[in-house]
């Protein structure tokens, strides 16, 4: 956002190019944490274009089912402070 000499607020103008492409300015970029080769929402919202930043996740990152009730309880027993020490864990499992 600029603010002109005449005190008014200005966004900064992108322009579509010959294959579509929209170039995000400098500033909104560097404030969204967007780099080259980010992958990027875009949505048409009222008329308008929306444009947000998307992390794609690594098929073998997503926990399965049971991977992810273990870690609930896990979670849970760190709630209640039943949780034990690492070094507990390997002692009792002679690591």
């Amino acid at each position: 956002m600029y603010i002109t000499r005449e005190g008014r607020v200005s966004m900064p103008i992108g322009k579509l190019g010959q294959r579509r492409q929209v170039v995000i300015p400098k500033e909104i970029c560097e404030e969204l944490g967007l780099q080259v080769g980010d992958f990027v929402e875009i949505r048409r919202v009222k008329g308008s274009v929306v444009i947000k930043p998307k992390k794609l996740v690594d098929a073998d990152d997503v926990l399965t089912p049971e991977e992810e009730t273990v870690v609930r309880k896990g979670e849970q027993q760190l709630r209640r402070g039943a949780a034990k020490p690492w070094q507990q864990i390997k002692h009792d499992m002679d690591l």
